[in-house]
């Protein structure tokens, strides 16, 4: 190992440190006096609920636990926006499991609890996937209704979801925990099945307070929409149990006895461990975003056996498209080639561009692993498409247009690791959030921006130069620089992978080391929804 590796290797580590230091505060919720106040009540925690759920000693892959981070700052923050969301297993059945964390304002529904929800309930329609809400909210956060309540994809989305998914046949269970309020109401009734713990679990569209305001109705929440009342009176609710433990033991008891899904016939055999050793990742990413390095590199440490069948190796170079399996399914992989290469013509491609060449490559081989029912990785590393005169008159639009139509058309599952850069519309030819793939995790290395730092700061600066300019104000080099550090900090503080894990551009950031097992489960997941629909060529043949 070269001291390069060392250095690579000490910063990564230091990244992944921060990225564990970071979820440890996160994994705490609303704090240790309001999860004090929760106990109190005898209740499990949200992240407690699921441990004791999940199967023992299974995975569960988290989804949007950095949802929020650094927002409604004003509000005193929201962690996980309220909500902890993944895919586990229960029973040995692989599913879908959405908790309201009561110890974040008692579980409210902030702007960002409604799209981490939606996401939730998006993958879970997407793989056919059983869904189980652990119910612990007090409804809408009324400050901020403007921005959760009327849109499209605000809160009653949910309900037509519940609605969607129940039609197509997609199981969905709850479990009334806690307070259960007003338009909150309807996700668990409109669930296929639901339960309520005795004294702590409640449900009703108005609490007392409201009832005594509207109505002039004394009466106390337990009366009004306790256990008792909707398991024995209005038949709301299907099951009664004594606490949170019981609750949960119920639903995996039903969730053993469901049928088995129609599966999509993807292919996997007994997994291998990659021959290289996976922990070398952590050397081989350069400590810059800008340095090249050889993404065979990175893709022979999450193959099995690392073993590559690498399509059209000699042309369009700047792109690496290739055959392999990870933990035993075949993939697809699509990944940014970051070193300087020699084209076919002799000329030599910048690393983390993307060529016409490449780009028509890509094109085909997506068209290629559609065809053969194979899913597709991509590993972004990506600064964007070439620019300049040869490469528009090379038709370098076109050739593009031709990879995101293969992209956006394609309809075996797609899942998508950010590894450093994802720039400008390479972030959209390289499957980004925009173009559905199941799954899109980034590594602490990921810059997710439409341009890089520096550029953006230098175009910024100069619209703003103009500006002052345009009024009169002189600027001095002093001022300058001033404003160019001000523009750059800001600018880049927006292209960390915590900024895009915050409004869910990507699902969560993930050691380099989970990969494997982010795909593998992704995989998994999506073989339980058989595909249907027909690839469309399109624009790929011409």
């Amino acid at each position: 190992m070269n001291i390069e590796f060392n250095k690579n290797e000490d910063v990564n580590k230091q990244l992944v440190y921060e990225l564990k230091t970071k979820l440890k505060k996160i994994y705490q919720g609303g704090g240790e006096k309001n999860a004090a106040k929760q106990k109190e009540k005898g209740k499990l925690l949200a992240r407690e609920r699921i441990a004791y759920l999940i199967d023992k000693d299974s995975n569960f892959l988290e989804v949007g636990a950095f949802t929020a981070d650094g927002m409604y700052a004003e509000q005193g923050g929201c962690p996980s926006a309220g909500v902890v969301c993944g895919i586990g297993y229960v029973s040995g059945r692989q599913c879908m499991i959405v908790a309201n964390d009561a110890t974040v304002k008692a579980g409210a529904w902030f702007p960002m609890t409604a799209k981490k929800n939606l996401r939730a309930q998006e993958i879970a329609m997407e793989n056919r996937l059983p869904v189980i809400y652990l119910v612990d909210s007090a409804g809408v956060y009324l400050p901020m209704q403007d921005e959760i309540f009327p849109d499209k994809e605000h809160f009653g989305r949910m309900f037509r979801n519940n609605a969607i998914m129940s039609a197509e046949g997609i199981v969905q269970i709850s479990a009334i925990m806690g307070a259960c309020v007003a338009g909150g109401a309807y996700l668990p009734i409109m669930s296929d099945e639901a339960m309520i713990v005795d004294k702590t679990g409640s449900v009703f569209l108005a609490g007392s307070y409201l009832v005594k305001s509207a109505i002039g109705e004394d009466v106390d929440n337990e009366t009004l929409g306790g256990a008792t009342t909707h398991c024995e009176i209005s038949g709301v609710t299907d099951y009664k149990h004594p606490n949170d433990q019981a609750c949960l033991d119920s639903i995996r008891n039903i969730m053993s006895m469901l049928g088995s899904p129609q599966v999509a016939g993807f292919d996997r055999i007994k997994p291998l461990k990659p021959k290289h050793n996976e922990e070398e990742l952590y050397g081989i990413i350069p400590d810059s975003r800008d340095k090249p390095y050889e993404v065979m590199e990175v893709i022979n440490r999450l193959i099995d056996g690392s073993e590559f069948e690498e399509y059209k190796q000699g042309y369009g170079q700047s792109i690496v498209c290739g055959l392999g399996r990870i933990d035993g399914w075949a993939v697809g992989i699509v990944a940014n080639q970051r070193t300087v290469v020699k084209s076919k013509k002799g000329e030599m491609q910048f690393g983390g561009v993307i060529y016409s060449d490449s780009a028509d490559k890509a094109a085909r081989f997506i068209m290629n692993c559609n065809q053969k029912k194979i899913p597709l990785v991509f590993l972004q590393d990506v600064t964007g498409f070439m620019v300049g005169s040869r490469s528009e008159h090379g038709g370098i639009i076109k050739d593009g247009a031709k990879m995101v139509n293969a992209v956006a058309n394609s309809v075996v599952p797609k899942f998508t690791i950010v590894m450093g850069n994802s720039y400008g519309a390479g972030n959209y030819a390289m499957c980004g959030k925009a173009y559905d793939p199941r799954l899109i995790y980034a590594w602490p290395t990921a810059k997710i921006a439409v341009m890089g730092g520096a550029q953006a700061a230098k175009t910024l600066l100069q619209i703003q130069e103009a500006s002052l300019k345009s009024k009169g104000e002189e600027i001095s080099a002093e001022k300058e620089a001033e404003l160019l550090k001000e523009i750059t900090d800001k600018y880049n503080s927006q292209t960390t992978p915590y900024y895009a894990a915050s409004r869910l551009w990507v699902d969560g950031i993930i050691d380099p080391l989970e990969t494997r097992k982010v795909i593998s489960m992704g995989i998994e997941a999506a073989n339980q929804s058989p595909v249907t629909r027909k690839f469309n060529v399109g624009m790929i043949q011409t």
